[in-house]
């Protein structure tokens, strides 16, 4: 039905594993659906690139358990395989404590076997300990084999497979130490596909990896999505569309690429026509527009051409002080401040729709949140409780009067006071996935509708 790409610590090789299997199945004119566990949005980038289908993000904390397994299950549907890439270690969880939101928690709810990704660079005999360990610790995860990546010659080989041997367990990959496969990353974790020059050429390798290196007899079974699976049925959301769609400029370029497909999925759902525009190259927003939406990215990266389009920026300046309805996150939040002075220290002016400037840093903001309304916005009425993610390298220098949200963590700690309520724009460092919430998007284009009325 489906293999859940698991491994035994982050860095292992998750993301080559599960890349060359998706590139070698799609050179073979498969349909591929791939999903990632967790809330990231640059691994589901890579697979729609090479599988040229959207990944999808499965996440119990930003939705629901119900969620997911509708979400999964409804998009086998007309697939042939279908893959999905963990995150982290096997059993790390949400809080750090059990294993709720890991990759484990993902392959008992969906019930599919896990194939276990183990960086053998430093190691011999102890892989048999490692791969022993993460079998018996929790009885209800099945592995269907193990991948040894990184392993240096045929004598190490020789090594692992000796000690893997009276374990049964099956190695279903071996992959060499690479130098010519290598994505490249930055301060927030992989480069973004659109950045990445001869992104095929590293395509093909890994097609080539995936051919090679892999035990595709038995890989198959597992991957294989079976005729009934894949014609169930997930309930969708069935709104009743308006007989004029909706127009919302959405910033879409190398600045703003973090997008989760769902959330795009339901606002076209509701009626919402998606106009793509980008703050980098055109020189104003797109015409008859209702509603702006600004998700997260890489804006410090591009700043300086941010501020170089300044009609883009006084564009959407006067869109908002106008009332237009806006929803910012993170790299958008950033965009509206006045400025953002970037790692060297340089500073770039942005839209200046925000009373803050935006300064990058070494200290990494990570996690689950916790956000309650202080008051009404553009999404959210006040009081309202939701669960989001923080992922960034900044801070603001100043913060609302009135913050938007107060942020606790996973733990219930309180973080912060956070985020902006101005005119009629929601601004804030956290992202939102709005599968459990379509009530969210809804009272967005409300907003939307009755301004474009």
């Amino acid at each position: 039905m489906a293999l859940i790409i698991a491994g035994e610590r982050s860095g292992v090789g998750k993301t080559t594993v599960t890349l060359a299997l998706l590139s070698f199945l799609c050179r073979q004119q498969q349909r591929v659906q791939s999903f990632k566990v967790g809330p990231d949005y640059i691994d589901p980038m890579f697979h729609q690139r090479v599988t040229e289908r959207p990944g999808r993000n499965l996440d119990p904390v930003l939705t629901s358990e119900r969620y997911v397994q509708e979400c999964f299950n409804q998009h086998l549907r007309g697939v042939d395989y279908a893959l999905v890439e963990g995150v982290m270690g096997l059993f790390d969880g949400a809080s750090g404590q059990g294993d709720w939101a890991s990759t484990a928690h993902l392959a008992r709810l969906l019930q599919l076997p896990v194939l276990l990704v183990i960086d053998c660079s430093r190691l011999s005999r102890s892989v048999a300990a490692i791969a022993h360990g993460y079998r018996s610790f929790d009885p209800r995860i099945k592995l269907a084999g193990v991948v040894l990546n990184r392993v240096g010659s045929d004598r190490h080989l020789e090594l692992l497979k000796n000690a893997l041997e009276p374990l049964q367990l099956p190695i279903l990959g071996v992959l060499r130490r690479q130098d010519k496969i290598t994505i490249p990353a930055r301060h927030l974790g992989l480069v973004p596909t659109a950045e990445i020059n001869q992104l095929d050429t590293l395509i093909d390798r890994l097609a080539q990896l995936g051919k090679d290196c892999f035990n595709w007899e038995i890989l198959e079974q597992h991957l294989k999505v079976g005729k009934l699976k894949a014609e169930s049925s997930a309930s969708q959301l069935q709104p009743s569309k308006p007989e004029t769609p909706i127009r919302v400029a959405i910033a879409r370029d190398r600045a703003f690429s973090f997008y989760y497909q769902d959330n795009l999925d339901i606002l076209q759902q509701l009626g919402a026509q998606l106009v793509p525009w980008s703050p980098l190259t055109d020189a104003a927003l797109p015409t008859g527009v209702q509603g702006l939406y600004f998700g997260g990215g890489f804006p410090e990266v591009f700043a300086q051409q941010l501020a170089a389009n300044t009609s883009a920026r006084e564009a959407v300046r006067r869109a908002i002080l106008t009332g237009i309805p806006a929803y910012a996150e993170c790299g958008g939040l950033m965009y509206l401040s006045e400025q953002i002075r970037d790692f060297e220290e340089h500073s770039w002016s942005m839209v200046g729709v925000l009373p803050t400037t935006t300064l990058m840093g070494k200290r990494l903001t990570l996690g689950y949140r916790q956000a309650t309304t202080m008051q009404d916005s553009p999404l959210l009425p006040v009081a309202a409780k939701v669960w989001g993610h923080e992922f960034h390298r900044s801070e603001q220098t100043a913060i609302a009067e009135k913050p938007l949200f107060e942020i606790r963590g996973y733990d219930g700690g309180k973080v912060a006071m956070e985020g902006w309520k101005m005119y009629r724009l929601h601004a804030s460092y956290v992202h939102l996935h709005w599968g459990e919430s379509p009530e969210i998007p809804a009272r967005f284009l409300t907003l939307c509708r009755q301004f474009g009325s």
